[in-house]
């Protein structure tokens, strides 16, 4: 799975973060906005909130596109939901597409085909 976390726009102080990437089990891209909140502005938390790699889960979910099988397939498209919010590096579009190709071919293991199964009713 790639994620790259995209700096907000200066025009959006509400946008905590914005994120796109491509989950390789779920043949997908995604694209995430999070908004700020009370908690996320926690003053003893100081910025480290904001630069923790695992830490989308502070804010509030604005945006969250590409949580089923085969969803958004379109670098572009992704790229363009996010892209009201965040800065897009101009080589954003080539570094999904250069993901979703090395991606190519690989198959998923046990675990990840019986979660498949539990969600989808399917291994997709």
């Amino acid at each position: 799975m790639s994620r790259h976390r995209l700096a907000p726009r200066p025009e959006c102080p509400e946008v905590l973060r914005a994120v796109v990437g491509f989950d390789r089990p779920l043949q997908t891209l995604f694209a995430q906005v999070f908004s700020r909140t009370p908690e996320a502005e926690d003053p003893e938390a100081g910025s480290a909130r904001d630069n923790k790699e695992d830490g989308d889960e502070d804010g509030e979910i604005l945006l969250w596109v590409g949580t089923e099988p085969g969803e958004l397939l379109d670098p572009e498209a992704a790229i363009a939901l996010v892209a009201p919010h965040a800065l897009i590096p101009d080589d954003l579009a080539a570094r999904l597409r250069e993901e979703m190709n090395a991606a190519a071919g690989k198959r998923d293991g046990a675990h990840q085909i019986e979660v498949k199964r539990i969600l989808f009713g399917s291994q997709h």
